[in-house]
Formats: structure tokens, sequence, C-alpha cells
């Protein structure tokens, strides 16, 4: 089986062309030996880019534990760079179905090749129920939450998976690492949630850190970064125009006043190519 690997900012997916191969028939477990670190590729999950009855290409994401997700912001900008650079669909605008709907990429290309792209990511859902989440709140701004001994104060958001945002002022290990998947698995968020820990630098300028669902700390999550733009609006801590500094690299976000879309700019790097034994 033709894999390739990409990664946008760091966060790096193992993808599968299943317009030219058949589609793994137990993409869950092959997602976790595919995955794995130390006994498979590496990744923080797996891609399969499939054909689309109503959109140039569809995407389906599986986290590194195999659990499947709605949408991945990195690793939509990465199919996007596929879709392209590989010949399914050689234009400057894509459409891609994902379980979030179908989404519109704007592709900027040096030599034939994409360098990066912008995302039209739709409205953020703020329903609580939506979310899903049971803290109070359409959406949860500025609401207590426990974990264990400590008390975060967080707003939630949805850009089609879950996220739990909280501003602090050190983005440490303790929190990341120990307090996220606390956060992740917490009673209040029937389908778990991702968790970022927000520092706000200035008023258009913030540093993240993310603890995703099913896959731990990664190094950008695209729809977090989403996500903590609206947030940050919401609670009244920065512009609708930000940049975010993520660990793998930076992400510019925009969440229009005009169409309450927010939009995601990013790099989409092809890493190599290899085949996995069947």
């Amino acid at each position: 089986m033709r894999f390739w690997k990409l990664h946008g900012c760091g966060n790096d997916y193992i993808y599968l062309d299943c317009f030219r191969q058949s589609p793994p028939r137990d993409p869950v477990a092959l997602s976790r030996a595919m995955s794995d670190r130390h006994f498979g590729i590496g990744g923080d999950g797996l891609i399969l880019i499939c054909p689309s009855e109503r959109a140039d290409a569809r995407m389906r994401m599986f986290n590194a534990d195999g659990s499947e997700a709605e949408m991945c912001g990195n690793g939509i900008r990465c199919v996007a760079k596929f879709v392209h650079d590989h010949g399914i669909a050689v234009k400057p605008t894509l459409t891609i179905e994902t379980g979030r709907g179908i989404l519109t990429l704007d592709l900027e290309v040096k030599n034939g090749k994409v360098q990066r792209v912008r995302v039209d990511m739709g409205e953020p859902i703020l329903q609580a129920a939506r979310i899903p989440t049971t803290l109070p709140g359409d959406p949860p701004v500025n609401v207590p939450l426990t974990v264990g001994a400590r008390t975060l104060t967080v707003t939630c958001v949805s850009m089609g998976n879950p996220h739990c945002i909280s501003y602090v002022d050190e983005l440490s290990d303790g929190l990341v690492l120990g307090i996220g998947p606390q956060v992740e698995r917490h009673p209040a968020f029937p389908r778990r949630v991702n968790a970022e820990f927000v520092r706000v630098n200035r008023p258009d300028d913030v540093t993240v850190r993310v603890w995703e669902r099913g896959s731990g700390e990664t190094l950008a999550c695209g729809t977090g970064a989403c996500a903590v733009c609206v947030a940050s609006v919401l609670t009244g801590r920065t512009g609708r125009t930000i940049t975010a500094h993520l660990p793998g690299g930076d992400l510019e976000l925009h969440w229009s006043e005009k169409d309450n879309h927010v939009f995601m700019t990013g790099p989409a790097v092809e890493v190599f190519s290899g085949e996995w034994p069947e």
C-alpha cells in the first residue's frame, strides 16, 4: 500500500490516495499501526483522500488512537496540496468534503507546487449542545471547569470538532501534559474534547499549545487555532485577525464580521512516500 507523509506546521499525518488504490479495510487498526512512532511510520494519525460526488475530494481523518474525527485544519491543507500536486484536481481553488461539510481552499502555488493554503473553515459552532458540552452558555464563555484539584476558566467552541480553551500566564508541561488529558476526558464533554492552552502576547498575537483528542500533544492544531481566534474575540482578549504561534510554526487566523466565517492560512509540506506492507 502506497502512503505519503505530509505535515502542516509539524502536525504530521500519513496520507493514502484512495483515488488510485482501494481504501483500507480497517482504517481504525491501520491508523494505530502506521501512526506508532516506534513500530510504525509515525504520525498524529491517518488521512484518507477519497473521491467525492460533491467536491474535488473527500477527506477522512483518523487519530493516532484510531478514533475518527470530523475535521483537521492542518490536515485539510495537506489534502489540498496532495490533490493539486499529484494531479487529481489542478486548479487554484479546491473544494474538499469533510465531516464538517464541504470547505473551500485557496492555494498559493510556486513552481507548480502548493506552498500555502487559505481555508474557509466556515462558521464556528457556538451552541453548547452542538459543541457538545454540558457546560452552561451558548457558547460557554469564561466558565469554571474543575479538573482534579484545579479549577480552570474555559471557553468552548466547535469548528466541526470540540475545543476547550484556557488562557494562562505560562504554557507549562504541567498544564498541557498533566491537565490536558484530564480535560480531554472530562465528563462535561460527551465526545471528548481538544484542550488549548493560550498565552496572549498582543491583541493580534497569541502562543498556543494543544492537547489533541485521540493524539496527545501535537506541534499544531488548525481547528484549535481557529477556535482560539473565536474564543479570544468572545472573551475580549484580541481582535478578529491574529497570528497563532504553535510549537511547529505559525498560522494566520481571521474571524470575518461579514459572513461569520473563520479563515486559516498556513503551510503544507510533503515529506516522503513509501510502501506499507498490506
